[in-house]
């Protein structure tokens, strides 16, 4: 309850923020010497989405840069409308960096169908497209893939022996399905999926959001929609399916920044590099457990988990 709090409050201060910054507030270029080094810089602006993960990766990035260079950085957190805000002000320079997934800028930026679109020739277009409109770069990928997935209570998963999304289709009409109903209703949620795998399934319930873990643990339903980075996935004895059909998009996230700031701000792009390949699914589903299960700072979660990798000192 504590973040949706924050996220609310947040929201209504960012247009205070963004207009702060209009009127002189912390800029994204630094002050330069005369040699044209980066000095007394001013601090690299980082914006984050309304969400648990988007904080604590703001505050990844936040430290990593930190440790790494002689740079400070403040984190705007929890942009109202997420990508549809952010994007706007990193173009106006009111922001520098910020997390990003694959599909969301492959489709609500650049406005193509990721439909079928292989990951490699996405990334290849992400990188060209945003340098060629917007002198933005991506830099590096995290690992993880926030995307939608089928999770499977446990013991289902292995009474039945099931791996992937189309395994579940032989057992389908012996197992109850329970999800949020805007999922049941969209077209390309619930229909969609039951259609492409030739699910029937025993019974379909209808389960508010916040409570359809609980009731998969408790055994009211047995399989559920989610993303594979969702809080519950890092802790309870659960299977994500391998939707080895592709159905839905990949969302792979990585670190949008303006090309300006990285020349601005020599050895930022190393810094932000040592994000590559940091986080696995289930490490981010258990660092976001942390702070919105458990209510850990996300400050605190991010520099442990930063000092488990080798990447921080204690």
């Amino acid at each position: 309850m504590k973040t949706y709090q924050r996220i609310l409050a947040l929201t209504a201060a960012v247009g205070l923020a963004l207009a702060l910054t209009a009127c002189g507030g912390p800029g994204s270029t630094p002050d330069s010497g005369d040699d044209g080094g980066a000095v007394n810089a001013k601090p690299i602006q980082i914006a984050t989405k309304p969400m648990t993960e988007q904080f604590i990766l703001g505050e990844m990035l936040k430290q990593i840069i930190e440790d790494k260079t002689d740079y400070t950085c403040e984190v705007t957190e929890g942009i109202g409308g997420g990508t549809n805000n952010i994007m706007p002000a990193m173009q106006k320079g009111e922001f520098d960096l910020y997390p990003e997934y694959t599909s969301s800028g492959y489709v609500m930026v650049l406005g193509h169908d990721a439909s079928g679109v292989a990951d490699s020739a996405m990334w290849d277009q992400l990188v060209q497209e945003y340098h060629d409109e917007y002198n933005m770069a991506w830099v590096g990928k995290y690992g993880f893939n926030n995307t939608y997935c089928l999770a499977v209570r446990g013991d289902v998963a292995r009474q039945y022996g099931l791996t992937t999304c189309s395994d579940l289709s032989a057992v389908s009409d012996q197992v109850v399905f329970g999800g949020n109903p805007d999922y049941i209703e969209r077209e390309d949620g619930y229909p969609l999926i039951c259609s492409t795998y030739d699910y029937n399934f025993k019974d379909t319930r209808s389960i508010d959001i916040g409570v359809k873990y609980a009731a998969l643990e408790n055994g009211d339903i047995d399989v559920t929609n989610g993303f594979t980075t969702d809080a519950q996935l890092g802790v309870q004895d659960v299977v994500v399916l391998e939707d080895d059909k592709h159905l839905q998009a990949n969302y792979f996230c990585s670190t949008v920044v303006r090309e300006e700031a990285l020349e601005a701000y020599p050895g930022l792009e190393d810094a932000l590099l040592l994000m590559d390949g940091l986080l696995t699914d289930k490490e981010m589903a258990q660092l976001n457990y942390r702070v919105e299960v458990e209510g850990q700072d996300e400050a605190d979660v991010a520099h442990d988990f930063l000092v488990e990798k080798g990447i921080l000192t204690a």
